[in-house]
C-alpha cells in the first residue's frame, strides 16, 4: 500500500509517469525502505495507465460489493409497512438493553477508577 501511495503522491506533484527512483525518494524522505520486487510490481502494473482512470474502475468495482446494512432497506421497502413496523421495535429493544448495560457496568467498577 505504500507504494501505491507513494506514487499517487508523484502522481499529485506532477509527474504523469513516476519511475522506481521517484518513488524510492519519496519513500526514502519519510525513512521507510523500499522493496524492490514490490516496488517494480506497482510501477509495471501502474505504467502507461491514466491514474484517474484506475481511479474510477476501482471505485466502480467498490460499489458493487455489498455493505452491512445495506440488506435492511430493500427489504423494509419490499415488504411495505409491515416490514418497518417491526424495526421500531427491535430499536427500542436495543435502547433498553442498553441502558441495562450501564447500570451493569457501573455496579461492578463500585465507583473506583483503575487510575483513582
Amino acid at each position: 500500500m505504500r507504494y501505491v501511495a507513494a506514487y499517487l503522491l508523484a502522481v499529485l506533484g506532477g509527474n504523469t509517469k513516476p519511475s522506481t527512483k521517484d518513488i524510492k525518494d519519496i519513500l526514502s524522505s519519510v525513512g521507510i525502505e523500499a522493496d524492490d520486487e514490490r516496488l517494480n510490481k506497482v510501477v509495471s502494473e501502474l505504467n502507461g495507465k491514466d491514474i484517474n482512470e484506475v481511479m474510477n474502475s476501482g471505485l466502480s468495482k467498490l460499489a458493487s460489493v455489498p455493505a452491512g446494512g445495506a440488506v435492511a432497506a430493500p427489504a423494509a421497502a419490499a415488504g411495505g409497512g409491515t416490514a418497518g413496523a417491526g424495526v421500531a421495535p427491535a430499536a427500542a429493544e436495543e435502547k433498553k438493553e442498553e441502558k441495562k448495560e450501564e447500570s451493569e457496568e457501573s455496579d461492578e467498577d463500585m465507583g473506583f477508577g483503575l487510575f483513582d
